[in-house]
């Protein structure tokens, strides 16, 4: 059965192209790809985001929860609204989802999970929530909205409720701010500034128009690939998975290994694992001539063979780029088999594109 945002209307009055998405009808895009891609990248987009899900804990012990079932180390969140990009790993070590969590008091923390994997999410979670007392209270009342790009905060501003406004001016980036029912994160997933706004949904579609009137333009799900793939950033189900752990998809940094004692879930996994030697990591790729690189097709290197694991064309470089799992001695270039015939690509570090900037 196909689910529908709040906002699904609005997609089909601004001639939004609807695909399937994760069991959601969602548009991919609302004209041009490629024009939505460089209106972020030079401007301001928007994005429903009204999919992924929104989690309240409260009550009980809710840090010594997120410290069992988060890689990443909660304890580093001592300011209000202070937000925590984590993944949450099954024992075997691999990744069950990639989160975001924000800190706003003791009694309370706020979670934002993808859309796909809500379900296991939930029960993960809910499965160790009530050790500690705490409360799970997922916020289907709450609608998603991403404004991204150079121009996004100031546009946003400008469509936002006078007591938003005031909350959500002075935020650093990766900090959110509680405006009664509504909520502002200085986050987002295309590599650009901007913010992801929780609102009630019955004011999300009046919203949206009010964005547009602002200058936004409205993006669909082809654009904040390219974007984000761009910006380096991982897609769940293909960049990683529950058999793929965060230190061969290119997120050991999320892993908080002290204090020494605290033994989150997946751990003792990992740790070995990294005691051993990891034996592959991620990479940028940039294909040197013409093809499209894609998922799936095969990397090879003198090191070893490895496989992409997101590709695409960038239309900010004007070349084809890729995410690739690979051998961790792989050097500088590499070879991707394209339909039967091997293409040179160089091997960079994989982020392409920041604030609007090639790397």
């Amino acid at each position: 059965m196909t689910n529908k945002t709040v906002l699904f209307e609005k997609h089909v009055e601004y001639n939004g192209k609807i695909v399937d998405f994760a069991g959601w009808q969602m548009p991919v895009n609302y004209g041009s790809q490629i024009d939505e891609h460089h209106q972020v990248r030079n401007d301001a987009g928007m994005f429903d985001v009204s999919h992924m899900v929104i989690i309240d804990l409260k009550g009980g012990d809710i840090k010594g929860l997120l410290q069992k079932i988060l890689a990443n180390d909660v304890a580093k969140l001592t300011e209000s609204g202070k937000a925590l990009y984590s993944c949450m790993l099954n024992p075997e070590g691999g990744v069950i989802d990639d989160l975001i969590v924000y800190y706003m008091s003791d009694d309370w923390y706020r979670v934002v999970v993808n859309a796909g994997t809500a379900e296991k999410d939930i029960a993960w979670i809910s499965k160790y929530a009530a050790d500690f007392g705490v409360s799970v209270n997922v916020r289907d009342d709450l609608a998603m909205i991403a404004v991204q790009g150079p121009k996004a905060r100031e546009k946003a501003l400008e469509a936002l409720p006078v007591d938003v406004v005031e909350a959500a001016t002075p935020l650093k980036r990766f900090y959110g701010a509680d405006c009664g029912e509504w909520f502002v994160g200085r986050t987002g997933y295309t590599g650009e500034d901007g913010f992801e706004i929780m609102l009630p949904s019955s004011e999300a579609p009046a919203f949206w128009d009010r964005l547009a009137e602002a200058g936004v333009k409205p993006c669909g799900l082809g654009a904040r690939d390219t974007l984000r793939l761009e910006a380096g950033m991982n897609l769940y189900g293909t960049d990683m998975t529950e058999e793929t752990s965060p230190l061969i998809s290119g997120l050991g940094w999320t892993i908080a290994w002290q204090p020494e004692e605290r033994d989150f879930i997946g751990r003792s996994v990992i740790a070995k694992e990294k005691a051993d030697g990891v034996k592959q990591k991620i990479v940028g790729l940039i294909l040197e001539g013409r093809g499209v690189l894609r998922g799936h097709q095969k990397v090879v290197t003198a090191a070893g063979d490895g496989e992409i694991t997101s590709g695409t064309f960038s239309p900010s470089l004007q070349k084809s780029i890729a995410l690739a799992r690979v051998p961790v001695d792989i050097g500088d270039s590499c070879e991707v088999d394209i339909r039967g015939k091997l293409l040179k690509a160089a091997v960079v570090k994989p982020v392409f594109v920041r604030d609007g900037k090639p790397v």
